[in-house]
């Protein structure tokens, strides 16, 4: 009897479809055969049959795979990676080195080759958008993955929706599996996908954030924020006020090739100059500048906004980081201004009263005052970026309206005046989750946080539970642009940073999965840990893990 036996480039028998599994062929009878004799008559050589395959094992889980019998796909020697257009090179390249095959260019596909490509009609268009439908109705991150004929073509809209196909399909042979037979259609629910690093109050090296940002780029993330000023420090190289700079902090050298890599990962770098309150870093270089109660008693943190000189330095900071930064992206803080923490701001604060009936008439009050500046900063960072503060900037009533263009970046429901998020949404505002019941690592756990489990995360969370445990109506659910992890250094000592990189690591893993498709899991946690744990040297590595949060 003749056996049938398929080899890949490398000529290694085929593994299987599924996750890792061999081919139900190899080695078996094929179902409806007679056994072979020496007596019997001779029969035509069976061809090789496979099971039907699997979906991916990933992170986060691709929304729809539609299974196939071949011996899917495997990287080996002579293997190459192709693209259908030029500008997909950088792709192209990450992938062939972290798969061990070579880059051909512009060719044509053979058997054990990858293509990328974009789909027809779509040449061109470039980066994470949050909105635009592409092809399958998944908009520019969407793709689609097909393996077949011993080849792979990942084909999307867009360069971000190639690049987490590559993703996907670098997770599907780690350690040594088989991508399956078939065809993966994929896309996220949530167009903001992002992890939040303090590094004001604690400073985090250059390396860290680089190997954050290589592992947030495996998970499908499209953020991470840098928060760099604070009452502690102020954190990155100024040469409009160098005199606000940190003894410890990054040079713009160092931010470059931070985004830089960023962008080979489509991972827009978020910065945030926290005002007009969190500025202590700039009022320790500027003590005229510090807001003082009608007694003369300084206010921590705050400036006076009365003074049109804290508005210059500002928008001076905002201006030159505005070339370092040049995603679309900015945050501008606006939370925690200690004047209105204050029972009567008009009276505790009259020189800030006094300023606003100046400039917005006879009614305006204190909260008016802030959101004019609020709305100043916006205007410093430009018209052609989207900006984001947080919730508590935002007041009720009052004679001047945040920006509109202005997304909530919500975090907290414990200020004072707390509002709902559906106040938010009901005005029609686009909002941001950072839920710090869920979302927030706060080092020391001070003010009754708790390091948060990526389990909860995991089972509980999704983006419409954006304050407390309740989620808002579904209604909502086009203004939720997404979520974000958010690490905070209140008591800066009280992990280092390797040990901040493992307590994240699942978190992290839950969060991605539950802003690229927000229904249930479809495996349990201890299935989850185990599967982010077989997948480590594809998603990055945050060191040796500690037990599962």
């Amino acid at each position: 009897m003749a056996l049938a036996v398929g080899f890949w480039p490398d000529g290694s028998g085929g593994g299987g479809a599924g996750d890792g599994g061999r081919a139900a062929g190899d080695g078996d009878r094929t179902p409806g055969t007679a056994t072979a004799s020496a007596t019997a008559p001779r029969e035509p050589a069976p061809t090789t049959s496979y099971a039907l395959s699997k979906a991916p094992a990933t992170i986060p889980a691709v929304r729809e795979h539609t299974p196939a019998r071949g011996p899917g796909w495997r990287p080996g020697d002579g293997g190459r990676v192709v693209v259908g257009d030029r500008v997909l090179a950088d792709e192209a390249r990450l992938l062939a080195g972290e798969l061990r095959l070579r880059y051909a260019g512009e060719a044509k596909p053979r058997a054990g080759d990858v293509r990328l490509e974009l789909a027809k009609g779509n040449k061109g268009n470039k980066g994470n958008k949050d909105s635009g439908e592409g092809r399958d109705g998944g908009g520019p991150e969407s793709y689609t993955l097909t393996v077949e004929d011993r080849t792979v073509r990942i084909a999307a809209p867009a360069e971000a929706g190639v690049f987490y196909g590559t993703r996907t399909l670098k997770q599907e042979v780690a350690g040594g599996r088989t991508a399956p037979e078939g065809v993966v259609r994929d896309r996220p629910a949530k167009p903001r996908r992002g992890f939040m690093i303090d590094i004001a109050r604690k400073h985090f090296s250059a390396q860290w954030i680089e190997d954050r940002i290589r592992d947030l780029g495996d998970l499908k993330y499209n953020e991470i924020g840098l928060h760099f000023s604070d009452d502690q420090a102020f954190r990155i190289a100024s040469d409009a006020h160098p005199e606000v700079v940190s003894a410890d902090h990054l040079s713009k050298a160092q931010v470059r090739r931070i985004v830089d890599l960023a962008a080979e990962r489509h991972i827009t770098v978020v910065p945030e100059i926290d005002s007009p309150g969190h500025l202590g870093a700039v009022i320790a270089a500027h003590p005229d500048l510090q807001l003082r109660d009608s007694r003369g008693v300084a206010t921590s943190g705050a400036v006076d906004i009365a003074k049109p000189k804290a508005a210059e330095i500002v928008d001076d900071l905002l201006r030159e980081y505005g070339e370092l930064f040049p995603g679309a992206r900015w945050h501008l803080g606006a939370d925690e201004y200690q004047a209105l923490t204050r029972s009567d701001p008009e009276a505790s604060y009259p020189q800030l009263a006094a300023a606003a009936r100046d400039r917005l008439g006879p009614d305006a009050r204190v909260q008016d005052l802030a959101t004019a500046w609020l709305n100043d900063r916006a205007q410093a960072v430009g018209r052609g970026r989207a900006v984001r503060a947080w919730n508590d900037g935002f007041f009720r009533g009052g004679v001047t309206r945040v920006d509109d263009r202005v997304e909530v970046a919500y975090w907290t429901g414990k200020e004072l005046g707390a509002r709902e998020p559906v106040e938010y949404l009901r005005d029609g505002r686009d909002v941001v989750n950072y839920n710090d019941e869920y979302l927030y690592y706060v080092l020391g756990e001070p003010n009754d946080f708790q390091y948060p489990t990526g389990q909860r995360i995991y089972e509980q969370w999704t983006p419409l539970v954006v304050r407390g445990t309740r989620p808002v109506p579904a209604s909502y659910d086009r203004q939720i642009l997404g979520g974000t992890f958010a690490v905070w250094c209140d008591l800066a000592g009280s992990q280092t940073q390797d040990e901040v990189a493992r307590g994240v690591r699942m978190p992290l893993r839950a969060t991605a999965q539950k802003l690229w498709d927000e229904r249930g899991p479809t495996r349990p946690w201890e299935a989850f840990v185990r599967l982010a744990g077989s997948l480590e040297g594809s998603a990055g590595s945050a060191g040796p893990a500690r037990p599962a949060r």
